[in-house]
């Protein structure tokens, strides 16, 4: 009879383990990975604001407001802060996540390649699950799209 009551806790023992491993595995899939930003930051507080109305007009829907991005960044002596604007987060027809930038009289951007990699590429960079990001120039009340590729080519230069 001893046989028995060993064979059953030896199954009970069993179940417990995999009960243990299953639920473990089940929250290392499930939390996300370390340096990694958590998804698109949808702020729900959407003021009312001309560039509004441009995204509608150019068939987006405005999800959410202004999000600040705070940034630390380590050096050898200090610790650097610094920060990044998100001004709307929008969808489309199609349900895609744009990020959305309005025009700064005060920085204005240089629409140049280096000029929108200095500027709009770190947005996309930070939020790669977006479809892109949306510049509202408010003098020319214009909507531009602004997507990003990226080229495995090498750039060998000889300088002989």
């Amino acid at each position: 009879m001893n046989e028995r009551y060993d064979g059953i806790l030896m199954i009970l023992i069993g179940v417990v383990v995999i009960i243990l491993l299953s639920w473990r595995l089940n929250r290392w899939l499930m939390s996300s990975a370390p340096g990694k930003l958590p998804g698109i930051p949808i702020n729900e507080r959407i003021p009312d604001h001309p560039g509004i109305m441009l995204l509608e007009n150019e068939g987006y829907e405005v999800i959410g407001g202004k999000v600040k991005i705070n940034l630390t960044f380590d050096t050898d002596e200090q610790s650097l802060q610094s920060r990044l604007f998100i001004d709307y987060v929008a969808s489309d027809d199609n349900g895609e996540l744009y990020l959305v930038k309005l025009s700064r009289d005060r920085l204005p951007l240089e629409w140049t390649g280096s000029g929108i990699r200095d500027q709009l590429m770190p947005f996309m960079i930070m939020y790669p699950e977006c479809a892109g990001l949306l510049y509202i120039d408010l003098n020319d009340n214009v909507v531009r799209r602004v997507t990003m590729e990226w080229s495995d080519e090498e750039w060998n230069v000889n300088n002989d």
